[in-house]
């Protein structure tokens, strides 16, 4: 675990295991790098290098007072900074889940050779509809009242756990991942959410442009990205298109052995 600072000077927290290709995964909304925690083993014992890190108002890293330290075009750099640190001059293999795989979809359009392959994890291109879009800000600023008013302790253990540690928040591993999310500061996550994830630039109109193989992954039963799955998998030429049995939102947690097999089979012709 280490400290990468941020272009103007914030200390993001990340944290690499084992040698090999990087395989660096960024997390959603609200949540920390524990929600990737259980991906670590099987990733290093197949042979790569599992990169983790928190956004910038996230999880273990700081959260800036100024709002204007929150944007698309910031997150997207830290992104590169944390890689450059786990794996200098590498091309990685780059995903996420929700946010996280729209952050990553940015970084691979931005900055093609440094990415070998994407993992778009319960995620979407963004919204181009206006009213799809409209709708989503007034949803993400629902989700920013309420940890600022009521806390996130009570936001991950209400509703919002089904999009937080998902449908079993009894597994150990969403126990773990639910109290690093109590933990967080409220106001950096507002920030974020605010001018970050809510007025996130969609991307579906330059998926034709992705040049590397993609795995889009979405849950059965995550009604809400079901759609966006399809429309990913028919729009990135080289796209493997898997949905989980029995999971939702959160698929890696929830369907824990699934989800592994299917990442490393995808990821099996980069394997060492």
């Amino acid at each position: 675990m280490t400290t990468v600072r941020a272009s103007d000077g914030v200390a993001l927290y990340a944290e690499a295991h084992g040698s090999g290709p990087p395989v660096l995964l960024s997390c959603g909304l609200c949540t920390t790098h524990v929600n990737f925690r259980p991906q670590v083993e099987p990733l290093v014992a197949a042979g790569f290098r599992a990169v983790l890190w928190d956004y910038r108002g996230h999880g273990r890293s700081e959260s800036p007072d100024d709002p204007e330290a929150y944007t698309l075009e910031q997150v997207v750099d830290d992104l590169g900074r944390v890689l450059e640190w786990a794996a200098p001059g590498q091309p990685a293999i780059v995903g996420g889940l929700s946010f996280g795989g729209l952050a990553s979809l940015h970084f691979a359009l931005d900055d093609p050779g440094r990415v070998r392959a994407l993992l778009l994890i319960d995620s979407g291109p963004g919204f181009k509809n206006p009213k799809a879009a409209a709708a989503w800000v007034k949803q993400v600023e629902r989700t920013a009242s309420f940890i600022e008013t009521r806390g996130l302790r009570e936001f991950v253990d209400g509703r919002a756990g089904i999009t937080t540690v998902g449908l079993r928040p009894e597994l150990p591993a969403a126990v773990a991942a639910g109290n690093a999310i109590a933990e967080q500061n409220p106001k950096g996550l507002a920030y974020f959410a605010r001018r970050i994830t809510g007025p996130a630039a969609p991307v579906i109109d330059r998926l034709g442009e992705i040049g590397v193989p993609a795995l889009v992954l979405v849950g059965e039963k995550d009604e809400p990205f079901l759609r966006a799955a399809e429309v990913m998998a028919k729009r990135i030429p080289n796209a493997t298109h898997v949905c989980i049995p029995g999971a939702g939102h959160i698929a890696n947690l929830e369907q824990t052995e699934a989800f592994d097999a299917a990442l490393l089979n995808f990821l099996a012709p980069f394997a060492p």
